[in-house]
Formats: C-alpha cells, sequence, structure tokens
C-alpha cells in the first residue's frame, strides 16, 4: 500500500533527530502524492525509467517509435552536458526516423508545463561499469526526471550536501551523464526541519574550488521573506505541480555565454509575478524595492522577456540612466540569453528599433536621456530635423502614443525625478511604468518638490510609480546572507579632540591613517578599496598628497611597499555628449567641473599621465570612457593571486568622488574609506560597494569614515530597514564591536579547551594528534574552524586598540594559533580524503559526525604568505647569522611552522619543509639562489621517488617518469598509455589487472599531489 500524506510512522516519544531517512522518505512521497503526483514504486532502475519515458514521449508527440528508433533518439538526446540537456529540455526538437522522415518532437509540453503528467519514484538504482548510486527520491515530468530529492537525518550542512552530489557526479560513468538523469534540473536536499534547493550544472559551476566560492543554494520563502524550511510546508509551496512547472520553465534562466544554469531566489520570483499580474491586470504602474546586490539585473531581464511573448503589450524598455550602465544592463541581458538586446548607437536608431515590427526588438535596453531626447522637440537634433524638413524624432514616434508600451526603470530614484520621466508618461498615456531601486525616495529623504495648488510636496518613488509591488531590503539581504554586514569604525586622531559631526580632517592625517589601516582592513591587500571624497579639488590634492607621502615613507623604509593609487572623476564636458550623459548621475562632479574647468581638464592629464607610467597604458581625456572602464577592470582583477597576475597591475585604493559609488560591484572590494559627507540613500548605495558575498575571508564590508556620521548611518539605516525598527535593523547590518568579538573568541577557545580536556588532553596544539577516532578529530576541527572565524573577523578590524590587541594574545598566543592552524589543516587534509573515498564508494557518507563535515581551508590561507614572501624567507635565514651576533630572527622550526600554517601550502609543505631542513644559517644564498637551489631539491625528490616506484614494480623508469609527466600535462590518465607502460612485463590479462591496480594505488596520491589542485579524469577510478 503507498504512502499517505504526511505520515513519518514514528512514535510520539520519538526525538526528531532519531527519525530515519526511511521514515522521512515514506512520508515525503505521501505528501507528494496529496499534491496528486503519482506514486510509481515501480520504477527502480534504469529499464523501467527508459520504458515509462517512452510511453509518455510517445503519447505527447502522438507517435510510436521502433525499438530502434527509440534507442537512436535516446542515443541523441542524453548528453553529459548539462547546458545541452537543459535546452533540449526546453525546446522543439528535431529527429530522423527509420523511413527517413523528419519528426519534431518535445520531451514534455512546453507550452504549457502545468498539463505534464508528474510521477515521484524512490530509490532508483542506476548501476553503470564503475558507478553503483542509489537516489532517493525523484521527480519525472513527462516521464523526465527533473528534480532529485536527497533527504538526510543529519544537520549536515548544505555545502555538504552539495559536495557529495558533487561527488557522485564526479564519479567516472556515473549516471548524471550516461542515462536519462542528464535532464535533472534542480537537487533537494533536506533533513525534513531544514531544506535546501540548487541548480544542477556543468562542472565549472558545479564544484569547490579552492577559493571556496560556491554555488548558489537556495531556502524557499513566502513573499515576506519568511523561510519555508519544513519538508512538508515546502512540498504544499514550492512542489505544488503547477508551482514546480513554471519554476523549471519561467524561473531558471539558461546563461548561454557561460554555458550554465540560474536560479531564481524565492523574491526575485515574486517580483516578476507582480510585475506581470500588474501589466495583465493593467492596473498602474509599480515600483520593486530590492537593495543593491540582490541580482535586479536578473529580476528585470525575465520580466522584460516573459512580456517579450505578450502580444498585448507592443514593446518593453528597460530604462538606464547613463551610457555605462546603457553598456554594462544591455551586456548582462545579452549574458542571460544571447543576442536578445542590440546596441542603440544614437538616438535615431532607438527611435527606428521602437517603431520596428522585428520580434528583436521587442525589448529595448536604452538611457533615459536618449528617450528624453527624442521626445523633447526643442533638442539640437529635432530642430535641425524640423528645419530640413523631415518629420522629429517625436512626429515619428506618433503612432505609438495609443499602444500599451512598459517601462522599466533601473534604479528608478536617479533622473527619474526631471523632466525625462514627465515627458515619457504625457506622451504614452497607456503606458505602465515600474521602477527597480535598491533605496526608495522616502519623504525623509526627498530633495525634488512638485506643486499642488499652493502646497509644495516631496516627491517620494511612490509618488512616480503609485505603488510598491514587492520589497526585499538590505535587511533581508544580511539574514539570508546575500550580501554582508557592514563593520564601521569612526575615526578619531589620537591625542586630539574629536572633530565634529560632518567636520573634515587635514588630508595628510587620513592619509596616514590609510597607509596605516589598510593592509588590516584589506586582510594583506587581498581586497581593494575605495576613498569617496568631497570634490574634484579633494580628489586632486588627495591623488598628489599619496604620491608625496608614499614616496617619503619608501624612502624612509625600503621594506615599505607602496600602495597602487587610482584617480577617477568625469571630465568637464565641453559639448561632449558622452561625458554629458555620465554627469547626469553624478551632481557633485557636474558642479565641480562648472568652476575652473581647464584646471580640472590639466589635473585629470597629469591623473592619466601617473596611471600610463604605472601601467602601461595610453589613456586621454578625450578618450575617458576607456579609461573609466580600465579602471573598473583593474579593481575586479584583484581577484587573480599575485603569482597570476602581479600586484603592480592591480590597483589598491581608487580615489573618486560621485563615480563607482552607485551600480558598481566586484567582491574583492571591502572597504570604502570616506571623506565626504553621506546621508540616506547616498550613504547606503556607497557603502554597498563593500559587501558582496565572497567566502571566509570577507565577513563584512569595512568602513572607515574620516567625518564621525554615526548619527547619518543610523538614520539610513532606520530608514531603509524594512519592517525592522531602527535597533534591530543596527544589529542585523552592523558587526559586533570589537570587545564583543573579543569575548566571543575567548569562549571560543575556552570551549576548545574543555573539548580536548574531555579527551584526557591538554589544550595545545601538540595534543591533537593523540585524539583517539575520526568523530574526535572530527569534533576538534569544528571547535577550531569558529576560533579562526572569529580571528579572521578581528584581524580586519580596524578599531582594535593595543588593549584590544593585548586582550586577544592573552586568549590565544599568536605561536599556538599558527601551530593550531597547522594541526587544523594536517587533520582536515586527513579527514576530507576519507570523505572523497567514502563518496566514491557509490553510497555516500555514512553516520559519522567526520562524514558530515564541512571543511573551510580558504580561512588558513594568508594572502601575505605567497610563494614569493617563502622563498625570501628562505633567503634571510640562509643570510642570518653573518654579522648580526648570532641571533636568529626566525628559527628553522619557526619557518616551518609558518608554512604548515597555510592552506595554499598544504600539496607543497613537506617538500618545502624538507628543503629548508637543508639550508644552513649563515650560508648566505641569495633568493635566486634559494629559487633554484628548491627547484632542483624536488626535481631530484621526484625523480628518486618515481624510480623507487619503477623498481619496485619492475618498470623503466624514464617509461614511468614518461607516463606521469603526459598525465599530469592532459590531466586525463590515457588507458591506452597505461597499457603501453605495463607491455614489457608480458603479462597475461589477469596479472596485468592486477599490476596496474598495484601500481596506481602507489601513483594516485603522487598524481593528485602534482596536480595541485587539477582534477585529472579518469583517475579516480583507481581509488581503493
Amino acid at each position: 500500500m503507498p504512502p499517505s500524506p504526511s505520515t513519518y510512522a514514528r512514535s510520539a516519544s520519538t526525538s526528531g533527530l532519531a527519525v530515519k531517512e526511511g521514515q522521512i522518505e515514506y512520508g515525503f512521497i505521501g505528501k507528494l502524492q496529496g499534491l496528486k503526483y503519482e506514486y510509481r514504486p515501480d520504477i527502480r532502475d534504469r529499464a523501467a525509467l527508459e520504458r515509462n519515458f517512452r510511453e509518455k514521449f510517445e503519447t505527447l508527440n502522438r507517435v510510436h517509435l521502433s525499438d530502434g528508433e527509440f534507442a537512436r533518439l535516446l542515443e541523441d538526446i542524453v548528453t553529459p552536458d548539462v547546458f545541452t540537456a537543459a535546452r533540449t529540455l526546453r525546446e522543439r526538437n528535431a529527429f530522423t526516423r527509420d523511413d527517413g522522415t523528419p519528426l519534431n518532437y518535445t520531451l514534455v509540453n512546453i507550452r504549457d508545463w502545468c498539463k505534464n503528467t508528474f510521477e515521484v519514484v524512490n530509490q532508483l538504482r542506476i548501476n553503470t561499469d564503475h558507478s553503483h548510486h542509489r537516489y532517493d527520491v525523484l521527480i519525472l515530468v513527462n516521464g523526465v526526471p527533473c528534480v532529485q530529492i536527497e533527504l538526510k537525518t543529519l544537520s549536515i550542512s548544505p555545502r555538504r550536501a552539495m559536495e557529495q552530489i558533487v561527488d557522485y557526479k564526479n564519479d567516472p560513468g556515473n549516471g548524471y551523464g550516461r542515462t536519462l538523469l542528464c535532464f535533472l534540473q534542480l537537487f533537494i536536499v533536506s533533513n525534513r526541519t531544514d531544506t535546501w534547493y540548487f541548480a544542477n550544472n556543468n562542472a565549472p559551476h558545479f564544484a569547490f574550488n579552492a577559493e571556496e566560492r560556491f554555488l548558489p543554494i537556495y531556502q524557499h520563502a513566502d513573499e515576506s521573506n519568511r523561510k519555508i524550511t519544513h519538508l512538508d510546508a515546502f512540498a504544499e509551496t514550492f512542489l505544488a505541480k503547477c508551482t514546480l512547472g513554471q519554476t523549471l520553465s519561467r524561473y531558471m534562466v539558461l546563461v548561454a555565454s557561460e554555458q550554465k544554469l540560474l536560479m531564481m531566489r524565492p523574491y526575485q520570483v515574486y517580483a516578476v509575478k507582480a510585475i506581470v499580474d500588474c501589466i495583465h491586470q493593467n492596473c498602474g504602474n509599480g515600483y520593486i524595492w530590492h537593495t543593491t546586490g540582490s541580482g535586479k539585473t536578473l529580476t528585470s531581464f525575465k520580466a522584460s522577456t516573459l512580456l517579450k511573448d505578450n502580444p498585448d503589450i507592443e514593446k518593453c524598455l528597460f530604462v538606464v540612466d547613463r551610457k555605462d550602465l546603457d553598456r554594462q544592463t544591455r551586456e548582462e541581458f545579452n549574458r542571460f540569453q544571447e543576442g536578445c538586446v542590440e546596441e542603440n548607437t544614437n538616438t535615431g536608431a532607438l527611435v527606428r528599433r521602437l517603431l520596428s515590427d522585428d520580434y528583436a526588438d521587442k525589448v529595448i535596453v536604452t538611457t533615459i536621456q536618449k528617450l528624453g531626447l527624442a521626445l523633447d522637440e526643442n533638442s539640437k537634433r529635432n530642430r535641425q530635423r524640423s528645419k530640413s524638413g523631415q518629420a522629429t524624432y517625436k512626429e515619428q514616434l506618433q503612432p505609438l502614443r495609443d499602444k500599451r508600451i512598459v517601462f522599466i526603470f533601473d534604479e528608478c530614484h536617479r533622473s527619474q525625478f526631471g523632466e525625462n520621466h514627465e515627458a515619457i508618461k504625457t506622451f504614452f498615456p497607456k503606458a505602465q511604468l515600474f521602477g527597480f531601486t535598491g533605496t526608495p525616495i522616502f519623504e525623509d529623504n526627498a530633495t525634488a518638490r512638485q506643486i499642488e495648488g499652493d502646497e509644495a510636496q516631496l516627491k517620494t518613488t511612490e509618488d512616480l510609480f503609485q505603488q510598491r509591488l514587492h520589497a526585499y531590503t538590505i535587511t533581508h539581504a544580511i539574514e539570508d546572507a546575500n550580501v554582508l554586514r557592514f563593520h564601521v569604525d569612526y575615526f578619531k586622531p589620537e591625542g586630539k579632540k574629536p572633530p565634529k559631526p560632518g567636520e573634515a580632517l587635514a588630508k595628510k592625517a587620513v592619509i596616514e591613517a590609510i597607509l596605516a589601516k589598510h593592509d588590516t582592513a584589506t586582510a594583506g591587500r587581498r581586497f581593494n578599496a575605495i576613498l569617496a571624497t568631497a570634490s574634484i579639488n579633494d580628489a586632486i590634492e588627495y591623488h598628489v598628497l599619496f604620491g608625496a607621502l608614499q614616496q617619503a615613507r619608501a624612502e624612509a623604509d625600503p621594506d615599505f611597499v607602496p600602495l597602487n593609487i587610482a584617480c577617477v572623476f568625469s571630465p568637464p564636458a565641453e559639448g561632449n555628449a558622452d561625458v554629458r550623459q555620465i554627469q547626469e548621475d553624478l551632481p557633485q562632479e557636474k558642479a565641480d567641473n562648472e568652476v575652473e574647468p581647464d584646471q580640472k581638464k590639466a589635473a585629470l592629464r597629469a591623473i592619466l599621465a601617473d596611471y600610463n607610467t604605472r601601467y602601461g597604458t595610453n589613456h586621454t581625456v578625450g578618450e575617458f570612457d576607456l579609461y573609466y572602464q580600465d579602471v573598473q577592470k583593474r579593481i575586479k582583477d584583484q581577484q587573480w593571486p599575485n603569482a597570476d597576475y602581479p600586484a603592480a597591475k592591480k590597483i589598491d585604493i581608487t580615489i573618486v568622488v560621485d563615480m563607482l559609488l552607485t551600480g558598481f560591484d566586484s567582491k574583492y572590494l571591502n572597504t570604502l574609506y570616506v571623506d565626504k559627507n553621506l546621508k540616506h540613500h547616498g550613504l547606503i548605495q556607497a557603502f554597498s560597494r563593500t559587501n558582496r558575498v565572497l567566502n571566509g575571508s570577507k565577513p563584512y564590508g569595512n568602513i572607515l569614515d574620516f567625518r564621525q556620521q554615526q548619527d547619518h548611518v543610523d538614520a539610513a539605516i532606520a530608514l531603509f530597514s524594512g519592517e525592522k525598527t531602527g535597533e534591530q535593523a543596527r544589529r542585523i547590518w552592523l558587526v559586533d564591536k570589537a570587545p564583543v568579538v573579543i569575548e566571543k573568541l575567548d569562549a571560543a577557545v575556552q570551549k576548545l579547551a574543555y573539548f580536548l580536556q574531555s579527551q584526557g588532553l591538554a589544550c595545545a596544539p601538540e595534543a591533537v594528534p593523540q585524539l583517539k577516532g575520526d568523530d574526535a578529530r572530527a569534533a576538534f576541527i569544528k571547535a577550531f574552524k569558529e576560533v579562526q572565524r572569529l580571528k579572521t573577523q578581528l584581524d580586519q578590524y580596524t578599531d582594535l586598540t593595543e588593549d584590544h590587541a593585548a586582550a586577544i594574545e592573552d586568549i590565544l598566543p599568536r605561536e599556538d594559533l599558527q601551530a593550531f592552524r597547522g594541526v587544523y589543516l594536517e587533520t582536515a587534509q586527513q579527514l576530507k580524503a576519507q570523505q572523497d573515498r567514502a563518496g566514491r564508494s557509490g553510497e555516500g557518507a555514512g553516520a559519522s559526525e567526520a562524514d558530515e563535515l564541512d571543511f573551510e581551508f580558504v580561512l588558513f590561507a594568508s594572502t601575505v604568505i605567497d610563494y614569493d614572501y617563502i622563498m625570501g624567507l628562505m633567503a634571510r635565514f640562509s643570510q642570518q647569522g653573518t654579522g648580526s651576533g648570532g641571533k636568529l630572527a626566525m628559527s628553522r622550526e619557526q619557518l616551518i611552522g609558518l608554512i604548515a600554517a597555510d592552506a595554499k601550502f598544504m600539496g607543497e609543505r613537506e617538500d618545502i619543509a624538507a628543503y629548508i631542513g637543508t639550508l644552513k644559517a649563515g650560508e648566505g644564498l641569495s633568493e635566486e639562489a634559494i629559487r633554484e637551489g628548491y627547484l632542483r631539491f624536488k626535481r631530484d625528490k621526484d625523480g628518486a621517488e618515481l624510480a623507487g616506484i619503477a623498481s619496485r614494480h619492475g618498470l623503466a623508469a624514464d617509461a614511468l617518469q614518461a607516463f606521469v609527466d603526459g598525465t599530469l600535462q592532459r590531466l586525463i590518465l590515457d588507458s591506452d598509455a597505461l597499457s603501453d607502460l605495463m607491455a614489457p612485463l608480458d603479462l597475461g590479462w589477469k596479472a596485468r589487472a592486477q599490476a596496474e591496480t598495484a601500481l596506481m594505488a602507489e601513483l594516485m596520491p603522487l598524481l593528485n599531489k602534482r596536480a595541485q589542485g587539477g582534477e585529472i579524469s579518469g583517475l579516480s577510478a583507481y581509488a581503493p
């Protein structure tokens, strides 16, 4: 008898954690039956899955296929490429039948996904040559497996659950690439109380990389952003048949340029639905309040594309405010769907596209300035056309006046308060206007006024767009970990009277404070920063002063490494339409450039000359936009390690006035230095440049305020906090102050000490290797990871006092911290290797704590301590004692400990430590000699290791070396090359198979180590 809805078959006395996986599965299937899914207990293997698919396919496409045709169809559609499978699922496809006639078919009803059949199967086994996986629950849409649900009994981390599925997908011969499971679009993981979901993807977008930047994982939520995590409630709201059909067909986006599947987040879906419903019901205008960093471009793209297929809508215009945002948005739209938006090079091209009947011209991205010029009869171009007897742009657009046109405004609080907005509303009376903003204009932060009768009223976002359709505030986004919190340091000069709020400090004092704090704020220059100044003159002065002060510092201190400083502000427009357009949203720069414009231009030329010298570029004021783009690119290039992209090519601090404080995103920008008065939406926009989520190495956005603007910060938090009170929002938005985090660090270290004492050990790094059993080692990993997380947070605080630093050192001395980091990395590596082996074994991880561990290595990687730094330290160690009275600044043990404590050297630290063992203090080797010596040492060691393996297996050393070199070069284990390597042994097939297995058991760790994190295809087939 099939399960009944919502039945978990457990006694009342059974605790929630004790519910067995089978009981959760039983109740979940019952829940789906209650939602009118058909339960198919007969589908338990590949053959049954394919029979069912064939039956559904033939019914949908009204065709009967021969066995040969069906086999060919499967061969055509089954692919290891997730993106290709996703397109095949959503499109009409063609197939040639045995008699040569074409068959146009779809796998599901793509016109109305609600009309497909929805079935649920469980405990499906897919057995291949190397893979024997069992899948808990699958949802079939018209016989196609589209959703996989993995049910867990432990409170595992979502990242770990995802990693297990990644492990399954990486198995050679797995069912995901060779069967109908290639069509899986969505994975759901639940332990009944906590439910997460994420999109399927190809390996580059479905992997855990060294930087620990993970594929997005989602929790479902209602329209008010209340989380829906219990499996029953999740099923009712997310897995209702029509809802799931819409999720797959409408609210997943296939990014062609990256061959990637994107899930829309719940709040994005609600916003799109609100706009579409508003248009469908023709009930006026509206705005969407979605915070900066929440993916407004994707939301607006999806709204636009859904409107593209609405026959009642003549055009959909996505209106942005500046040329650079026009380009950026167009590129984003075309990233989501190739060629969906063409460039409007000028106002004439915009008018032609508006009048075009071509389907490709139904969605248009343009600037409000171009649109305004088209509708302004007094514009220069319209006057010229009128004089020459040509119809003006406004006259040409007359046929559209009575059409239903949808305007979607990006960041609708900007120029929408001007004449252009009014002109659009007047000319297109049947238009519906929708605005997106991260920071709406309320009465408290409004500056524009409208006159009604004798009363002057402030003009708000609601005045312009009538109604708020959906809200997802920064408070929501921080709670969801979609953006980071902020650490705000209100700088006060030591020994001086604190400045008044809004009062400027001397620029030299600001620069000296920045030079003192920048490495701390940016985690040793792992990230970069913006310095926001009050005027163009201030920006110019800062640029000159930075150069002078850094030069003086470098002359006084040979170890000082100057910061790379860039400066960007718009030049005087002087009739340049592009610059004029850029300045529409740069009020301070526009005003500044009206005073002594020649001096501003001369200063900008000097700044460009300095930039060109530093970076080997050739930018000019006349092509300012190219310079501006280059600055943005270099800020984003901070993502590359110095080994791949030298620090000299990057920007550490960019001095700005208005530019880059809105609309610019980079995950590697984490700090804002503020020397200008900010308030309300301007403050939130500027702060939000710093809080894009990266990984554990970036715990918050860092703000160092030199203007004492705490009142303005508090007021902005209160204004934009949504439903929360100001005090509640402060606790959510702002990280704890240093003393609070120091208390938490103390508690975390005490917890670590209690745990080690419970195991009969002292709280000392050397005690950790004595832990018995994997569960005890897992408990250490969890405890110390929390210690390191808090230490990482404190390490980037710019307001730590000497007392704070002493308290931190007292809680956990630096040497102990370093040693604990080393044993963490060693222990974590061992447990991770066991996890990987468990994942490859076919049934996934078991129930031990170690199996469910979520490792983090990025917390243990220092930006400062890189390969070059270590080589320099070795050289200094070699030179120690030559004239220094024999006193060693760093011992051999300290040097080895430094390397052991850094995750970057996990694969190489044994070699480096062994090489350090060969060095002698006082030998006086140069850094170049150290490098050459290390490479020679590694070659000799590697050669000896391979020669030993070759000897033990009766192989020629040079042949084995060639096999290893070829494997590492291609990152592919070539079975033919392995056969050729073994051929001289002249073994029978059975003996040769045993010999190959024995050889690969020894070679596997060596190959993995030398691949340095790269995955060797086919190697896992030889895993024990």
